[in-house]
């Protein structure tokens, strides 16, 4: 997968100014994502969360664990200047294995 950016249904920044609702949106875009592969998020081997604010760590990685606490992927924290959108405090990256059922 590519970075997820906390976008609403009508492609807007969602919750501006709230890291752990960005967080929420941006896993809940993934997991969508992962389910419409027929895939599921224990599929998920690694994640990324990029912050523009360092100090956010700590709300979103509580809502990273809502998500993955029984999974537990590898998960990288960092801090990047700023995305294309200013609104947004987060992008999220997630790496999965879907394998297909039907392979032998």
């Amino acid at each position: 997968m590519t970075g997820t950016a906390p976008l609403d249904l009508h492609g807007k920044t969602f919750a501006k100014g709230d890291a752990a609702a960005q967080a929420r949106r941006c896993l809940e875009i993934i997991q969508s994502a992962m389910e419409s592969l027929g895939g599921k998020l224990s599929d998920v081997m690694r994640t990324r969360i990029l912050l523009t604010r360092i100090e956010d760590w700590e709300q979103v990685a509580a809502v990273h664990g809502e998500f993955f606490g029984g999974i537990r992927p590898a998960n990288t924290i960092m801090q990047v200047v700023r995305f294309i959108d200013p609104d947004w405090l987060i992008e999220i990256e997630a790496d999965a294995i879907v394998e297909d059922e039907n392979e032998v």
